[in-house]
């Protein structure tokens, strides 16, 4: 069996991204690892240059800055780096730059693989998420964040990027997909405040015209990580690549876990998931087996 990765980066210096960690955390299940690293303004490039594995293979891109509806630069650079994949391979594991996989999920993953590698009715793996907010001590637990998202398709090129690299689809029809158990720890809400307005202000740009940017997002240095619904504390333990970033965090967020900021039928919601674990109208990006 063999399985390439895959991903695409930009300015992870300058927005703080873990991308070294995310490679690093599916580089145990990979053959190759291709990484499209778009033109930066730091020295992202000579980061990920300096991953010291022979499966690296870095392709050079450039973003195409008018492309600002929906993120959907994001699904054509995250193509890119999927069409450079060796054709040898039977799966294609996609990792984000915020993402990291714990080394204690690998044998679940590399066991789904080999599962379901024959099968050609499963085109791909369905991962539960873990995502982090304000610091490495708290999780979002509201309906904001998505509970499922296929992070390894079969390398059929068929498939494609979806809408702003949320998930993968066939002519626009969802994948049909055996979930695992294995979680995918998001990062993307976890850095130092002044990093992740930076990344808001540039962001948005990838969505919305400046006119909106400049309405919608803040004109501050810091980002306001007070302005969340719910959270709850992360008990268990972070991935093996993740510790060195953790230990050397330079900021300190707090959060009153009592406080909940809902509407009336947002706490409704969030008590009845709580209590039978169905999140009521819960979109899904895919076809469960």
């Amino acid at each position: 069996m063999n399985v390439s990765g895959f991903t695409i980066v930009r300015n992870a210096i300058k927005f703080d991204y873990p991308v070294v960690e995310a490679i690093t955390s599916i580089l145990p299940l990979c053959d190759e690892v291709i990484v499209a690293v778009g033109k930066s303004e730091d020295d992202t490039l000579q980061m990920i240059r300096s991953i010291h594995s022979p499966k690296i293979k870095i392709i050079e891109t450039v973003w195409d800055e008018s492309m600002r509806e929906g993120g959907k630069l994001l699904a054509v650079e995250t193509d890119k780096a999927f069409r450079a994949i060796s054709p040898d391979s039977d799966w294609a594991f996609y990792i984000q730059a915020d993402e990291v996989l714990h080394e204690k999920y690998i044998p679940a993953v590399k066991e789904a693989m080999q599962k379901w590698r024959a099968d050609k009715q499963v085109d791909g793996l369905l991962f539960n998420y873990t995502h982090f907010y304000g610091s490495y001590d708290y999780i979002g637990d509201s309906r904001k964040w998505y509970r499922k998202e296929i992070r390894v398709i079969r390398n059929d090129r068929s498939l494609s990027s979806w809408l702003d690299a949320i998930s993968f689809r066939r002519d626009g029809k969802k994948l049909f997909v055996k979930p695992i158990d294995a979680h995918i720890y998001h990062y993307g809400w976890v850095k130092p405040p002044s990093a992740q307005q930076e990344k808001q202000k540039s962001f948005h740009k990838m969505w919305h015209n400046d006119e909106w940017v400049k309405k919608n997002v803040a004109a501050a240095d810091e980002f306001d990580y007070g302005n969340i619904d719910s959270l709850k504390k992360f008990t268990d333990t972070h991935p093996a690549v993740m510790i060195d970033r953790i230990q050397n965090k330079n900021w300190n967020y707090t959060y009153d876990l009592s406080v909940k900021k809902f509407s009336f039928k947002g706490g409704v919601l969030y008590m009845i998931e709580r209590i039978t674990g169905w999140r009521i109208g819960e979109y899904k990006n895919y076809k469960p087996l």
